[in-house]
């Protein structure tokens, strides 16, 4: 009993509950109660947006029913658009129905998932949130001109501190988010890398060859990583050596065919295939996390994202410390062996470790513990036999 009580497992047992139900919700399921939003819902899905509103773990989602959406369509904006305009809709903050009402100094201002994509200069990616006379709740995009153009109407679901699912009356405007928008395929990569401090990654991709397969995939989703031109540069020798097949396949290496957010990529680890992977040809490399880093292991070396060069899908480009050494063009990074005990008399003498390989420069090993698909797993049966012990150790003590 003393034991139960020292080791506090009703709090322990409440602890793994709260963490197995925290960040439960599903906006798509959540609209599917409300069948006036059905238009509302249906471009969530189509803009991806749904997606990246069920990774987020505190948010508000100004929802307009369906006469509102036709008004929005009937101004024949193209997709890419529409999916600013209804970012600017997801509240990075939680706002249930007391919280509107209770807005201190009589109005706030919040950020959107529009001001989170990078596309929204300055601060038009702010909500301002007014408290009205009569009880009224106003909303006015920050580039509006101060207009208010929405208020509250009601609240169709508060899972607090998580999510709120709230009507506004009217689609908020905004003429930063309202402007035309590029399709994906007229987005340009390399340009865009040029730019933000990736050009010498960016010339290895157009000399290499490796600029169309990026370009075709982005239709369908990219993510990139990109080395800075630092480590470009210092990695050139190594890079000359190689085959001009061989110096594609390492190109290649670093473009994963589909998009990933950098929450997406925090919360998946695992191997990942990339853009050089086919057939027997692996080329692939694991997602691990480590504290709030995202570290990506190819058991040649371990390179860790440091910026962001833009995350709006289809397209995500991130900014990597090292260049990815893919274990097909480059000598793994050995292991280090078990100690080996000699037979002797009395006295166990350990043998000594091996010299390090030094064949592949300044590469820091990956981990070599990891299972074949790089995730760590939790027993099943295990899992449930300690929910079990911990419930009996509650019903124990109380």
């Amino acid at each position: 009993m003393q034991l139960l009580q020292t080791l506090n497992f009703p709090f322990l047992f409440l602890t793994l509950l709260t963490i197995s139900t925290t960040n439960a919700h599903n906006i798509t399921r959540i609209l599917s109660n409300h069948p006036s939003f059905s238009t509302f819902n249906h471009y969530l899905t189509l803009t991806h947006l749904a997606g990246e509103i069920n990774r987020r773990r505190t948010i508000t989602v100004c929802a307009v029913d369906n006469a509102a959406m036709s008004d929005l369509l009937s101004k024949q904006y193209s997709i890419y658009t529409i999916k600013n305009i209804l970012s600017l809709h997801v509240f990075a903050d939680y706002f249930g129905s007391k919280k509107l009402h209770q807005i201190s100094k009589g109005s706030t201002l919040t950020s959107t998932m529009y001001q989170a994509t990078g596309r929204a200069p300055g601060t038009s990616g702010y909500v301002n949130i007014t408290d009205l006379k009569g009880g009224k709740v106003g909303f006015s995009a920050e580039d509006s001109g101060g207009e208010i153009t929405s208020t509250y109407v009601k609240s169709l679901e508060e899972l607090p501190y998580n999510i709120s699912v709230i009507q506004i009356s009217h689609v908020l405007t905004s003429p930063e988010a309202e402007a035309p928008t590029a399709s994906p395929s007229d987005l340009n990569i390399t340009s865009l890398m040029s730019k933000q401090g990736c050009k010498s990654f960016a010339n290895l991709i157009k000399s290499s060859g490796a600029e169309d397969t990026f370009t075709q995939n982005l239709e369908g989703g990219v993510t990139a990583f990109c080395p800075s031109d630092g480590v470009i540069n210092t990695f050139m020798p190594k890079y000359n050596n190689l085959t001009k097949d061989g110096q594609l396949q390492l190109i290649l290496y670093h473009g994963v065919p589909f998009y990933e957010s950098l929450g997406m990529l925090k919360s998946n680890n695992g191997l990942m295939n990339t853009l050089a992977t086919e057939g027997a040809n692996k080329y692939d490399f694991t997602v691990q996390n480590d504290g709030e880093d995202v570290k990506l292991e190819t058991k040649v070396v371990t390179a860790t994202i440091v910026g962001t060069l833009i995350d709006d899908e289809p397209l995500a480009v991130y900014k990597i410390d090292k260049v990815l050494l893919p274990r097909e063009l480059f000598k793994e990074a050995p292991s280090a062996p078990a100690p080996k005990a000699s037979k002797g008399k009395g006295k166990k003498v350990i043998a000594s470790a091996p010299e390090p390989d030094t064949s592949v420069d300044d590469a820091n090993p990956a981990d070599q513990t990891a299972n074949d698909n790089g995730s760590t797993r939790i027993n099943g049966g295990l899992f449930v036999s300690m929910i079990l012990s911990l419930v009996l150790g509650f019903l124990v003590i109380f």
